[in-house]
């Protein structure tokens, strides 16, 4: 694994467990300001951190939304000069006024690497995963 590459999983990792600990002043360091979001769960894309805080602090007063925990497996990185591709598996549970629940998700996480060396997240992805995983092509 190169040096870029570990840089890219530390950075990812440290914006897992913020959002998994709901350091969220932490967790949105992790983007940048420009940084734009596409939720399966939300109705539309999400075009800057300021809107994300909005959308959240809107889900958790409507909803009493909140993380609980949040598991990163399968995880991968490519890299192009100072683009990563990060992607990875996720296991989230989250607690609403209607209970708790657990979600399992496929992320998507952009990160340019910023002149200070850092790499910092510019776009998210996520989506629902598959119930189960499919099988082979042309199995019924």
């Amino acid at each position: 694994m190169s040096d870029d590459q570990q840089q890219v999983f530390q950075a990812a990792d440290y914006l897992v467990a913020a959002y998994a600990e709901e350091r969220l002043t932490d967790y949105f360091q992790a983007f940048a300001p420009d940084a734009s979001f596409v939720f399966h769960t939300a109705e539309q894309r999400i075009e800057s951190v300021a809107e994300y805080r909005r959308v959240l602090a809107r889900w958790a007063a409507e909803d009493g939304f909140r993380v609980l925990n949040c598991l990163s497996y399968d995880r991968m990185a490519q890299l192009w000069d100072d683009t990563a591709v990060f992607t990875h598996s996720v296991e989230t549970r989250i607690s609403t006024r209607v209970g708790e629940a657990t979600l399992h998700e496929r992320e998507t996480i952009v990160f340019r690497r910023e002149e200070d060396g850092r790499w910092l997240a510019v776009h998210e992805h996520l989506s629902p995963a598959a119930a189960s995983p499919p099988g082979p092509v042309g199995e019924a």
